[in-house]
């Protein structure tokens, strides 16, 4: 449509003053956007393409011992219960954008594309208020309510803080990049409720064409709620898009029972308000074709054997039905807000490859002994199963941490970073009692004759960010550091330590507390650094077999004080605080008074769950890296497009090892005790060995300590 004389003049001056153009100017300037969209503040075609190393942490693998146990009693290969080599399944810890856009744009895409593309996706993104990233853990007899750490907070700010707005713009480019993941005749289950369906349903149209929506399927549970303006919301929806017309449907079948009679020759007379007659047999073998609402399927507190714990878990009956419905065995399925790891579970016992994500490490941790569990399982009941790797992003981009508008010009987003990460350290400085210093790379302050370097405000601090900081300590002939972070890559100490020590550096790696943003801690100096957690063990040495004993465990955390606590306590309730490694709970009377108890009587009680690698050299860290000068592969999944982008890429050592989770014991819901004294492992030869021991605390903080055994 041709604007009129008047239109133009008055688009000039709109843009001549820096103002926005009215609505009605988009349908007349582009006239072939006049369909039905959603549109929303901030909304762009720019997708993310950063691609980031993937590195493995550990893997979780069948026990060295079992290797070496191919021939049974008779001779033969005893193939019952043994891992599948074809494909290692992934559990991934980290921010999904940056996972998906590693996964698409990087070597690994190869990968999964060899085992034939990911054939489903379901996710269950934090629609609920924060609900993903607080949560109760049990201590004893007492349930202790953990705040979300400040990177899970952060995520959650960036999703709700600006409301609607910022939760769709944050899981549009997410399902760009699931899109662009998925195999050809793939499909997503998106799954919400009614806070954001609506919304959804139009970013999903956009995302994957109306033509491919197949169903908006409402699962509904019962049970008690509350009312006061509206009925009681009790069903969750979930949104079915295939990427193609060519999507995989496998039909699913429920139980009837409501207007079936059978008569005595077994003839079913009505069926559903009088369809012809039909065999009874088959239709009571079979059940009907599932519909688009499902109230078959309880609730998960309904479902007490499968609690683990986590505020949004799924029941794994609806998962099945999801899975069944859209994939066939060995087909990859995804999930990238796992969560407590229901997606995978369920994927793991219906013999399906799986990748899943959080951003979580509760939630990584939740999942890892959900799924050694279930290869207990299938080991015991001779069934096959996969290995298991856990794997970190490696590399960060400092405008990925920083949190950058991405529609500034080059030198309007270089000054916001600036100001940004001043006034982040400015804070942090001052929290930690230190005084600022200028003319360093990676330091920004000094105390007590130690330099001070501070991480990401949003990411954790990687083995990158640390190898630079001794890098300058090396140049400098400095000796004494601190390195203060929000959280810490898993596996990197304690050899970053180690290497760190044999350079002559003293490094202590220490958590910000969550009080830096809370002025009155700060006034009242209530903020304490915590020292990263510490593991004593001893070696049981016999012949050639080692166990490991645990003998002792420090964690150094705080969250709320005694103190603060007591003030605002109301009369006749209590609370549970963390102060300085211990959980007390605070208790106020009805006449005022304050009582306090220790709850974590022992170092046992901050321990969920501990593993051993008892050859940790054995297993170096491999990345795979695109060589300078190439572009990026294609990916049309054709074979030439597969070999060129595999010949782009080279293997490099990180100079890590990979931890081989080979024996571990954890708490479950049903048992809450552990083992204390590891499993013995037989040695094949003489000689000196490393042994990895990884501890996993009540939160999911990991910590891990070598030790050198002589055989």
């Amino acid at each position: 449509m041709a604007l009129s004389p008047n239109e133009i003049r008055d688009a000039i001056k709109y843009l001549e003053s820096g103002k926005t153009l009215p609505d009605e100017y988009r349908f007349k300037l582009f006239e072939e956007k006049r369909e039905v969209e959603l549109v929303w503040n901030g909304k762009t075609n720019e997708v993310c393409n950063i691609v980031l190393p993937f590195q493995t942490i550990e893997q979780v693998d069948e026990p060295r011992g079992e290797k070496l146990k191919e021939i049974d009693q008779l001779g033969m290969f005893d193939t019952r219960g043994r891992q599948n080599r074809d494909w290692t399944n992934k559990l991934i810890w980290g921010d999904n954008k940056l996972i998906l856009s590693s996964l698409k744009n990087g070597p690994l895409r190869e990968e999964i594309q060899a085992n034939g593309g990911i054939k489903l996706i379901y996710i269950d993104p934090p629609f609920d208020v924060g609900a993903d990233f607080s949560m109760d853990i049990e201590v004893g007899d007492e349930q202790f309510h953990k705040q979300p750490t400040v990177l899970e907070e952060l995520a959650y700010r960036d999703t709700w803080g600006k409301g609607a707005d910022s939760f769709i713009t944050m899981i549009y480019e997410r399902l760009v990049l699931m899109r662009d993941l998925l195999a050809q005749d793939g499909s997503i289950y998106v799954h919400c409720d009614w806070r954001v369906v609506g919304y959804l349903r139009l970013a999903l149209d956009e995302v994957f064409g109306k033509e491919n929506f197949k169903n908006q399927i409402e699962w509904c549970y019962s049970g008690p709620g509350y009312w006061k303006e509206y009925f009681v919301r009790k069903h969750d929806h979930i949104l079915f898009y295939t990427k193609s017309s060519t999507g995989i449907f496998n039909p699913q079948f429920i139980g009837y029972k409501s207007g079936i009679h059978v008569s005595k020759e077994g003839i079913v007379k009505t069926f559903g308000g009088g369809q012809k007659e039909s065999m009874a047999g088959e239709i009571e073998q079979r059940g009907k074709p599932a519909e688009d609402w499902w109230s078959d399927i309880f609730a998960t507190d309904r479902m007490r054997s499968e609690i683990v714990g986590y505020p949004t878990q799924k029941p794994e009956a609806l998962l099945e039905r999801i899975i069944k419905a859209s994939s066939n065995e060995n087909d990859i399925v995804a999930d990238f807000f796992c969560g407590s790891g229901t997606t995978l579970a369920v994927a793991e016992k219906l013999n399906r490859k799986w990748i899943g994500s959080d951003l979580g490490k509760f939630a990584i941790h939740t999942t890892r002994k959900r799924l050694i569990g279930i290869q207990r399982e299938k080991k015991e009941d001779g069934k096959d199963y996969r290995a298991f790797e856990i794997l970190n992003l490696g590399r960060y981009a400092r405008e990925h941490y920083i949190g950058i508008n991405p529609n500034l010009s080059d030198d309007q987003k270089q000054a916001q970073i600036a100001k940004k990460e001043k006034d982040f350290v400015d804070l942090i400085v001052k929290a930690y009692k230190a005084e600022a210093v200028d003319g360093f790379r990676t330091f920004h302050a000094k105390k007590n004759g130690r330099l001070v370097t501070i991480g990401p405000i949003n990411l954790p601090v990687t083995r990158l960010f640390v190898e630079e900081v001794i890098l300058e300590c090396i140049e400098k002939q400095i000796t004494r550091i601190d390195i203060l972070a929000f959280e810490f890559e898993m596996g990197l100490f304690p050899r970053i330590q180690e290497e760190a020590r044999s350079r002559g550096i003293d490094l202590a790696l220490k958590y910000i507390p969550r009080d830096v943003f809370d002025k009155r801690a700060i006034e009242k100096n209530q903020v304490v650094f915590n020292d990263v957690s510490y593991i004593e063990v001893k070696p049981r040495i016999k012949g050639k077999t080692v166990s490991i004993e645990l003998v002792g465990f420090s964690v150094f955390y705080n969250q709320d004080n005694v103190a603060q606590v007591s003030e605002e306590l109301k009369s006749g309730s209590s609370k549970l605080v963390i102060e300085n490694g211990q959980i007390v709970k605070v208790s106020k009377d009805k006449l005022g008074i304050v009582d306090t108890e220790i709850i974590t009587k022992k170092w046992t009680d901050w321990i969920d769950y501990w593993s051993v690698d008892f050859d940790f050299e054995d297993k170096k860290e491999i990345i795979r890296r695109k060589k300078e000068n190439v572009d990026q592969p294609k990916l049309d999944g054709s074979t030439e497009s597969k070999q060129q982008s595999l010949e782009d890429y080279e293997e490099i050592w990180t100079g890590e090892y990979i931890f081989e989770n080979e024996w571990q014991s954890f708490r479950t819901k049903k048992n809450r005790n552990f083992e204390m004294i590891s499993a013995p492992n037989e040695y094949a030869s003489k000689g000196r060995h490393k042994v990895a021991i990884k501890v996993v605390d009540i939160f999911g903080n990991d910590t891990m300590k070598v030790i050198e055994v002589t055989i």
